[in-house]
């Protein structure tokens, strides 16, 4: 049938356009931590660069939350959640927990959420989950075990460890949040509203934990250094706020509307593979053997937990995503 096909093929570009944005996500979530630990390193307190971040990003998208302002009355809940949850708990436990442990390391920590959805979806939604996403938080877990190195009694900070874990939680919620609405066409709430007023109120609550009158303003006017080599600290910054930042929520809460938490979440894996990569080459933070294994397990168990989850419709385990998540989120991410 005509319409059918139309359908599918409209379901089709929006998915593949989910994957672009969701990359997209990926690769400027990835450079944040390898931005911020040199500016950590210079005398910024962890929270401050997490103050900066997103008080930053929340300055360039005010516009938008202006001209979103009925959001305010309409989905309080969804705003106060995603800046609490999205925003000042992902960052702020992630950031601490890279000042004490290297930058590959905290992010493979924190890529356990994506199995960690499969939990949200299992015991929270009641819905089944498959043997093969059972499978992959199995192997998500064991990698884990290699990348902290069990075996000589947690090697790294086991605070660090801790953070980050707590990162991996909060990322959860960004996941669910950011897929709230989408299934309800032209009533959903506008994902860049979602995103400014997270950030605003992300920024407000950081601000009472972070105090930032206290913060020391003069490592911004000097450099940081990437593996030795001078770097402009408020380049850096630039970097974090435009890029890691606002780029990155923006790409990421729409790849979430085209596709869905647990689709996306498996695209955003990507993020813990190129921080990595980029720590090793910048900050020259080089992983044992046994790390870059379980980091790359750690990597196939979330890719099997998401990807074994069947689209809306299906007759399968754990229903979400699909033709009608497609079609509401192009009116919503236009």
């Amino acid at each position: 049938m005509p319409v059918h096909t139309s359908g599918s093929s409209q379901g089709s570009h929006g998915r593949g356009a989910g994957l672009g944005l969701a990359l997209a996500s990926a690769l400027a979530f990835g450079g944040s931590g390898v931005a911020a630990k040199p500016l950590i390193e210079a005398g910024l307190d962890p929270l401050h660069v997490v103050w900066l971040r997103v008080a930053g990003a929340a300055v360039v998208m005010l516009p938008l939350a202006v001209r979103h302002r009925a959001l305010l009355r309409r989905r309080p809940a969804l705003l106060a959640g995603f800046g609490l949850l999205a925003v000042a708990g992902v960052q702020a436990c992630y950031f601490a927990a890279l000042s004490r442990i290297p930058v590959g390391v905290a992010l493979l920590v924190e890529y356990l959420a994506p199995a960690l959805v499969l939990g949200w979806v299992r015991f929270v939604q009641r819905r089944p989950v498959s043997r093969a996403a059972a499978l992959g938080v199995v192997l998500a877990a064991g990698g884990l075990a290699c990348v902290v190195e069990v075996w000589s009694g947690l090697s790294f900070d086991p605070l660090g460890l801790l953070l980050a874990l707590g990162a991996a939680c909060c990322q959860v919620g960004y996941f669910v949040l950011a897929d709230q609405g989408s299934e309800a066409g032209e009533g959903a709430p506008d994902p860049l509203g979602v995103i400014a007023y997270g950030l605003l109120v992300g920024a407000a609550v950081l601000t009472v934990v972070a105090r930032p009158w206290t913060m020391d303003w003069s490592v911004l006017a000097g450099s940081a250094h990437l593996n030795g080599t001078a770097v402009p600290a408020f380049a850096l910054l630039t970097w974090i706020v435009l890029v890691a930042t606002v780029v990155a929520y923006i790409t990421g809460v729409l790849s979430v509307r085209r596709l869905s938490p647990q689709v996306a979440g498996v695209v955003a894996c990507l993020e813990a593979v190129i921080a990595t990569v980029l720590a090793w080459v910048l900050l020259g933070e080089h992983l044992s053997a046994p790390q870059v294994l379980g980091g790359a397990v750690v990597l196939v168990g979330a890719f099997i937990a998401q990807s074994s989850t069947p689209a809306k419709g299906s007759a399968e385990p754990v229903a979400t995503g699909g033709a009608e998540r497609e079609l509401s989120a192009r009116g919503t991410a236009a």
